[in-house]
């Protein structure tokens, strides 16, 4: 008997710790705000980036020396790269997040306390999402498991909200500790708080919606100029050549920085906080 209940908090321990070997979980409660990229997803994002700068290199100064510096810039690729996946990362975080909104609301407003909301909401989410390897049921999971083990829900959000970096989930956090401590009304304050945010994640997908064609204009118009340059450099090389000699370098140094200039201008303008 007794080495059975050692077995079971040791096998309670390895759930909550990270993993040491390669073989193992990295971790079960990871840290949104950062990804840790495979050796495929490094190797093949630096060759795209020292594709895409090196090409347009060519494109633009058609000097070998040129084509080299730029393919070398490029493969910092993976900074970039890397950076786009933990935003993925978040916004599939935060399109999860709002089904767990609803689905306390719902058990909430049905007069269960907090701590059966939570209990109610994995339930349901698991008909939602199936697979167990989804964030929002392993943190659910963890979360539940916690505060059976006697631990606070109001530390189990805290840590939840630090771990994922999202606004939403700071602010219900610290709106549920907040009520916590003022002794307010929790239940109807949570649910409140759940509608509210969930509006919020809503009108920000639906924003994202209406700016996916826009996006994708945007690319087209961003890719225009060079598909242009290089048909006329592969077309008539003659009436290309000047800007390749003598001081052409400068002019078209100049357009591919009022290029990028434009390119990261569209990338602003889209980047539409709500």
């Amino acid at each position: 008997m007794k080495t059975s209940v050692i077995g079971m908090l040791r096998n309670e321990a390895a759930l909550l710790r990270p993993g040491r070997r390669g073989g193992e979980a990295k971790a079960v409660l990871p840290d949104y705000n950062s990804y840790t990229m495979s050796m495929n997803q490094l190797l093949w994002s630096a060759i795209w980036g020292a594709a895409v700068l090196g090409g347009i290199a060519y494109i633009f100064y058609n000097r070998p020396l040129a084509v080299m510096v730029f393919a070398l810039l490029g493969t910092g690729y993976p900074i970039i790269y890397r950076k786009g996946l933990i935003r993925k990362q978040k916004d599939n975080m935060k399109l999860q997040f709002k089904q767990l909104l609803a689905a306390l609301s719902s058990a909430l407003g049905a007069g269960r306390s907090v701590e059966s909301a939570l209990q109610e909401a994995l339930n349901d989410l698991r008909l939602l999402y199936p697979d167990s390897g989804v964030m929002i049921i392993k943190e659910l999971e963890v979360m539940n498991r916690k505060i059976e083990n006697g631990e606070t829900v109001e530390a189990c959000l805290i840590g939840f909200s630090r771990r994922a970096g999202i606004a939403e989930i700071e602010q219900f956090a610290d709106v549920f500790v907040t009520c916590k401590r003022l002794g307010g009304s929790l239940v109807q304050v949570v649910r409140r708080t759940a509608v509210l945010l969930q509006d919020k994640l809503e009108i920000e997908q639906e924003t994202k919606v209406l700016l996916a064609q826009k996006r994708f204009e945007a690319k087209v118009l961003t890719a225009a100029p060079l598909v242009i340059v290089a048909a006329l450099a592969w077309s008539t090389p003659d009436y290309m050549e000047p800007l390749y000699t003598g001081g052409g370098p400068l002019i078209m140094s100049g357009a591919l920085v009022i290029f990028a200039g434009c390119f990261f201008l569209t990338q602003k303008i889209m980047d539409i906080k709500v």
